[in-house]
């Protein structure tokens, strides 16, 4: 008698096995024995990854055998904060449905041969909405000829959408109604066949940057020129009606644009070529005007006048001796980006100076970085400095850092001591959610490393999101600052609030220049005087016009990963 038929063998997962062992927060799958795997499973990912609630990044690429998902992962890893999912074979939809993930913030579905994402095969639902707190949403290099009409919906706080490299010829409308994306910042959808603009890409009250080029447009609507946030442009490689617009998209910069735009220039969907009458164009100043207020457009204007005035901007290589910062590898998988800048000549003695800095920066942070959930911002004595400096990361029970007005502790010590701090307040105030700085807490929660600025010394300057140290506090008595910016989200996100952060400077140097208030000891940093004396700045080489010059030097990211680059 013939032996019987072996059974199959279940192909092991030994990172499976390991990630829950060890109770791992984050696990990447590639290599080349995970194709065989993959269709032996298949072409889903194995059932078993999705025992693993504890997961909060996930990435699995290039398996050319992935086909989807498989089912049960919104119910299995409900903690997921990133989901990379790229170069692989997932197509034409997503079956079933990616959501509800209620705490996605990245979603990476590049590279794929997805064509359409409908309710059912998509994203996630729209009511309630799947992917409530996803940030990013990458789907460039697929074959999407359309989106889902109920993106907006699904994820309502989006900020960065790359739809490059598809085929779409148009957008759905309810894309660009009044509200829905309110914090969308970064569209790009280049090398599509993209036939028409809509006027109401208005609506798109955050948008800064716009990347449209090489599709089929044949007119810019009049209307962009009222995203009031709107910095950069690309309209290259479109075959715009409007010769002069055409010549301008590939050589002007972006301001230029808009304002021959504003100006009523043909390419406006509404002008045909015409300029608007007198009372259009009020009604559309106004508009634009109120938009401004709105977002603090207005101020952000004011700002730029004092950073043209009174900023100095020195590459690297005019810089005497640059400040260097090493970024190690470990850092890609806890906070990435990273941005670094040298300010010198601010002067803080005068007046309340000091005050409105520290004042400017709490508005940042509870503005453009989101109370420190999308950026943080970090200030240091250049004279407390000692570089090369290193940005990396420890373990929770190794980093130790002197807080400002803390004495040394650990890391794992203040993260728990903020915590406590942040339940104690909550409960006196009796509300439901905690409120206020301690928001940003839970950026570090299931992280097995943190990341952090070491000096030449070893000392941790800086322990980003929670605080930077004692040791590099600025006073009255600095001049010259060391500025950086991280993020867990978005290199894009740390340039701009970068490029905030030196101009509201360049505002409070010309402020306190032309109103020479007199020094007052009642400051809020009057008792953090360290008695020495002010090295020069340049504010007391003032010209003979009266304009004091702030001198903003780039730093040297050495080992640079793709995500992290100096301030341009």
């Amino acid at each position: 008698m013939a032996a019987a038929a072996a059974a199959p063998v279940p192909e092991a997962w030994p990172e499976l096995e390991l990630a829950e062992r060890e109770r791992r927060r984050e696990l990447l799958l590639t290599g080349p024995g995970l194709e065989q795997r993959v269709r032996a499973a298949g072409g889903r990912l194995p059932p078993r990854l999705f025992t693993l609630p504890l997961l909060h990044y996930l990435e699995v690429s290039g398996c050319g055998s992935l086909r989807e998902p498989g089912p049960g992962l919104a119910q299995g890893l409900p903690q997921l904060h990133s989901l990379v999912l790229r170069r692989n074979a997932l197509g034409p939809g997503l079956s079933p449905e990616l959501g509800p993930l209620p705490a996605l913030r990245v979603l990476d579905l590049s590279g794929n041969a997805l064509e359409a994402l409908p309710p059912g095969q998509g994203l996630g639902p729209a009511e309630p909405p799947g992917l409530p707190q996803l940030q990013s949403l990458n789907l460039s290099g697929n074959r999407l000829r359309e989106l889902p009409a109920d993106l907006a919906r699904c994820a309502p706080r989006l900020q960065t959408l790359n739809l490059t490299g598809n085929r779409l010829d148009s957008f759905p409308a309810a894309l660009f109604r009044p509200g829905a994306l309110p914090l969308l910042s970064e569209l790009a959808a280049a090398d599509n066949c993209l036939r028409e603009l809509s006027p109401d890409i208005a609506h798109l009250a955050s948008l800064k940057t716009l990347d449209l080029s090489n599709n089929q447009l044949s007119e810019v609507p009049a209307e962009l020129a009222d995203c009031p946030k709107l910095k950069e442009v690309n309209f290259r490689g479109n075959k715009l009606t409007d010769r002069r617009l055409e010549k301008m998209v590939r050589g002007c910069q972006t301001r230029s644009i808009l304002e021959y735009l504003r100006a009523g220039g043909r390419g406006g969907g509404r002008g045909g070529g015409k300029a608007h009458g007198p009372e259009k164009e009020e009604a559309r100043r106004r508009r634009r005007e109120r938009r401004r207020r709105e977002s603090g457009e207005a101020e952000d204007e004011e700002v730029g006048d004092a950073g043209r005035m009174l900023l100095r901007v020195l590459h690297v290589s005019e810089s005497p001796a640059p400040l260097t910062v090493r970024v190690s590898p470990t850092v890609r998988d806890v906070r990435p980006f990273i941005v670094g800048a040298i300010v010198r000549g601010l002067d803080l003695q005068t007046g309340n100076a000091l005050r409105r800095l520290l004042t400017s920066q709490t508005k940042l942070h509870e503005e453009l970085c989101e109370k420190r959930t999308a950026a943080t911002i970090a200030t240091h004595d250049l004279r407390a400095v000692r570089g090369p400096l290193l940005y990396d990361t420890r373990p929770p029970q190794d980093l130790k850092i002197v807080p400002l007005g803390r004495r040394e502790v650990k890391a794992k010590d203040l993260v728990r001591q903020l915590q406590l701090e942040a339940e104690e307040h909550r409960k006196q105030k009796k509300r439901q959610n905690v409120s206020g700085l301690h928001r940003y807490l839970h950026l570090l929660d299931g992280k097995e490393s943190y990341p952090c600025l070491v000096d030449a010394d070893g000392d941790v300057i800086s322990f980003p999101p929670i605080t930077n140290s004692e040791k590099t506090k600025i006073k009255k008595t600095t001049s010259d600052l060391f500025l950086e910016v991280t993020s867990a989200t978005s290199l894009q996100i740390c340039k701009e609030i970068m490029d905030a952060l030196v101009l509201k400077m360049a505002e409070i140097s010309k402020y306190t220049l032309e109103n020479k208030e007199d020094g007052s000891v009642s400051d809020t940093e009057a008792d953090a005087l360290s008695g020495q004396l002010p090295e020069p700045s340049a504010n007391a080489s003032a010209d003979k016009a009266g304009n004091a010059s702030l001198v903003v030097e780039q730093t040297i990211l050495s080992q640079m990963m793709p995500c992290c680059r100096v301030l341009r």
